[in-house]
């Protein structure tokens, strides 16, 4: 699924955001990867999504080596991620069914099955009745799952999700890692990156991968 043997990023202006990374993630596992901002979390999922390229070491995501000369592969590859942003990205005077309809569109989704898989997808994170709201009536815990749906209805073979708990309160933030965890299978990867370290100190489930100055510092089964 996802193999990394020192991988090094170092960004434009000089600055190193992972230095070494080694990484290994199989089909199916459901991830963490913890750390105070700016611990190179983010840069992290960036490689992953192709975003940006390991300056040195080789990277590779669902069999799809990651280098810059391999950038139309990669675009390809996008189409089995399904990406979670802090920032959710929704277009406001659409419904949230709408909203998780244009995501699919640029996939090879036949159009006669784009609406009832939107649909699935919101029934998935509990929004079927609010599928015909507009998104700037929803909450932001509802504007996340909507988000999340967005990201399920592509029928990823791996989601991306970066700080899906920011800005929500406890219970709001446990009920979005529950959701999430219950989206992986044998065929889904789940990969969530968070500083809410309490949030996750309780589960039974996961692997949990600690990054501290660009570094890997501690892995182990939650």
């Amino acid at each position: 699924m996802i193999e990394a043997q020192d991988v090094c990023l170092r960004y434009a202006d000089g600055t190193m955001a992972l230095n070494n990374i080694d990484l290994q993630i199989d089909p199916g596992e459901m991830v963490y990867i913890i750390g105070h901002s700016g611990s190179g979390k983010t840069s992290l999922l960036k490689l992953l999504m192709g975003m940006e390229y390991p300056t040195s070491g080789t990277l590779t995501v669902l069999e799809q080596p990651m280098r810059e000369d391999q950038a139309m592969n990669i675009r390809r590859l996008r189409r089995m991620i399904g990406p979670v942003f802090q920032e959710f990205k929704l277009i406001k005077g659409r419904t949230a069914m709408e909203n998780v309809m244009l995501g699919m569109r640029f996939l090879d989704i036949h159009p006669n099955t784009i609406k009832e898989d939107a649909m699935n997808a919101l029934i998935k994170v509990g929004l079927e009745h609010k599928a015909l709201s507009p998104v700037e009536n929803l909450s932001w815990g509802e504007s996340q799952r909507v988000a999340i749906a967005r990201a399920v209805a592509r029928k990823p073979a791996l989601i991306l999700a970066d700080e899906p708990t920011g800005n929500l309160d406890t219970d709001n933030a446990l009920n979005i890692l529950e959701l999430l965890t219950a989206l992986k299978d044998e065929n889904t990867t789940v990969i969530v990156t968070t500083h809410a370290t309490h949030l996750i100190d309780n589960k039974s489930h996961g692997k949990l991968i600690q990054v501290d100055g660009g570094r890997i510092c501690c892995e182990r089964l939650g």
